[in-house]
């Protein structure tokens, strides 16, 4: 079985997915990084900007087919991967890309206070831009019932430091 770390922007998945790694003796794979390995090192900023949002999310997808089909890794997800885009341009639940990740592993949502995560990636230059209209809150106040449905364990991180929280979800995953 996968562990498959969910959760907003800045709430810390690589962190605490380095840190489970040890404890677990489990590989990390993370989805922004390999969709980035797929576009000859081009950050997911430079994809969105080139491709757009609709094309990112497609390539996420079939990364997500790609990791699901191993076992027993560390999967650190992008903030957005709980959402596809209707034909509107619009969020919506990604049903077929949370079910592939349930299929085989544990889905952890790290979820933390909306206002502190979304100060911590306010003007971070290696996360792609949100636009004026939607921002950083009003992104995360939406997605909130994405996570519920997608999460199999919900940790919260304010209550403890990231190397406490990696030791929680291994000792919540291990009776599993």
């Amino acid at each position: 079985m996968n562990i498959v770390l969910i959760g907003m922007r800045g709430a810390g998945k690589s962190s605490i997915s380095r840190r489970l790694s040890l404890l677990t003796k489990r590989p990390v794979i993370s989805t922004d990084l390999l969709i980035e390995y797929e576009n000859d090192g081009l950050g997911i900023p430079g994809i969105v900007a080139e491709q757009g949002w609709a094309a990112f999310r497609e390539q996420e997808f079939r990364v997500i087919e790609k990791v699901t089909r191993l076992d027993n890794l560390i999967i650190d997800c992008g903030g957005g991967v709980i959402v596809d885009l209707d034909q509107d341009g619009n969020e919506i639940f990604s049903e077929r890309k949370v079910s592939l990740l349930r299929t085989g592993g544990h889905v952890v949502w790290l979820k933390g206070d909306i206002a502190r995560l979304a100060a911590r990636v306010q003007g971070d230059p290696s996360r792609p831009a949100l636009d004026a209209v939607r921002s950083a809150e009003e992104m995360m106040r939406r997605r909130l019932p994405f996570y519920e449905m997608a999460a199999d364990l919900v940790i919260d991180i304010e209550t403890e430091k990231r190397k406490r929280l990696a030791k929680q979800i291994a000792a919540a995953l291990a009776g599993l």
